[in-house]
């Protein structure tokens, strides 16, 4: 990792209406919309899919950097997230994110250490350290036979 601080920037371009257009420096432009529950076209990614996204790369990121650095093994990691909007003391704002996840392991592994991985990765996002919403981790653990 390279000393901190970082910075990241992004930039968009819009017009009065309509998709704006998401970049960063070397990566491919990324159309945004706002989503059909906010009237949107529903055709793009809306801000509230793209903070799950955050959310759910940030975290696995984070596990596979935990487990390699704990030397522990798994075979695959399968993520979905959801997240709950509504209006709390007068405020739109997400409510609660949940993250569902099965992660499948080697034959002898041991799933409960393999729990505790999980919310070590959970706790370590900085994207979720950063939220103020509750990030709900939802773990299935498989043992390969």
């Amino acid at each position: 990792m390279k000393p901190l601080p970082h910075v990241y920037e992004v930039a968009l371009s819009a017009g009065p209406t309509g998709h704006t257009t998401l970049s960063a420096g070397g990566m491919p432009p990324l159309r945004s919309a706002p989503p059909k529950d906010f009237d949107g076209p529903g055709d793009a990614w809306s801000p509230e899919h793209l903070l799950l996204a955050a959310v759910e790369t940030c975290f696995l990121f984070t596990f596979q950097a935990v487990a390699q650095a704990s030397k522990f093994d798994f075979v695959s990691l399968d993520l979905s997230g959801s997240g709950t909007v509504d209006r709390v003391d007068g405020v739109m704002r997400f409510t609660e994110i949940a993250l569902s996840t099965r992660l499948t392991l080697p034959e002898g592994a041991d799933p409960e250490r393999a729990r505790r991985m999980l919310e070590k990765g959970k706790n370590a996002c900085l994207v979720t350290a950063s939220l103020s919403v509750p990030v709900r981790l939802e773990a299935e653990i498989v043992v390969a036979s």
